[in-house]
């Protein structure tokens, strides 16, 4: 995470894995392959807040909710830490509301393997069921497609602006950050006894 200053405007710009929250003016900016961002507001108490989340375990039943498997784990946690940030800034889940950014599928698709191929899917599978089981409104979404995106989340009309990542060069920069990413929490998880067994790419 790192923050700038401009015209005494605060930018917040978070990386996967992270979230951040605010009750005061600010910008939140992230950039998004196949991971998913949502962006929660309280209109009554102003009060804003958005994430950045990569589900790293694909292994799950299509028949079961997304939000009960292995594979909604990370985005399980990114979510309850960031409403519970939220509460702790005086927002109510009453007035919560929601919208949701990225899921993209940016991998070539030469080195693309069955497994990996869902994971914009699942992600974009799992935000809407989540946003669905916890009766929050998700009053705008973005998700798919086979594009990167840059989104800005601003305070006070909690406006979402979006920009499509259509260069090559940066779109394979981007696979190469989230696959980097995913290795990394895969490892974690295995240091940890959380998972014994899984791959994800050849």
């Amino acid at each position: 995470m790192r923050t700038e200053t401009i015209d005494n405007h605060l930018r917040v710009i978070i990386n996967p894995g992270e979230y951040y929250a605010s009750s005061v003016p600010v910008t939140i900016s992230t950039l998004l392959g196949s991971c998913v961002s949502a962006c929660l507001f309280d209109p009554v108490n102003k009060v804003m807040g958005m994430n950045h989340f990569m589900l790293s375990y694909k292994r799950y039943s299509l028949d079961m909710p997304m939000t009960h498997t292995e594979a909604g784990r990370y985005g399980v946690n990114s979510m309850e830490l960031l409403i519970n940030e939220m509460l702790k800034l005086g927002a109510e889940k009453r007035y919560l509301k929601a919208k949701a950014f990225g899921g993209g599928t940016i991998f070539d698709r030469d080195s693309e393997t069955s497994n990996f191929k869902c994971v914009g899917e699942v992600n974009s599978r799992f935000i809407r069921e989540f946003l669905g089981f916890e009766r929050i409104p998700l009053m705008a979404e973005n998700l798919g497609g086979k594009e990167g995106r840059v989104i800005h989340f601003s305070y006070g009309d909690f406006a979402v602006y979006v920009r499509r990542i259509k260069d090559a060069d940066k779109t394979k920069c981007l696979a190469a950050r989230d696959r980097n990413c995913w290795l990394h929490a895969i490892e974690q998880q295995k240091q940890a006894g959380v998972i014994n067994d899984v791959e994800l790419w050849d």
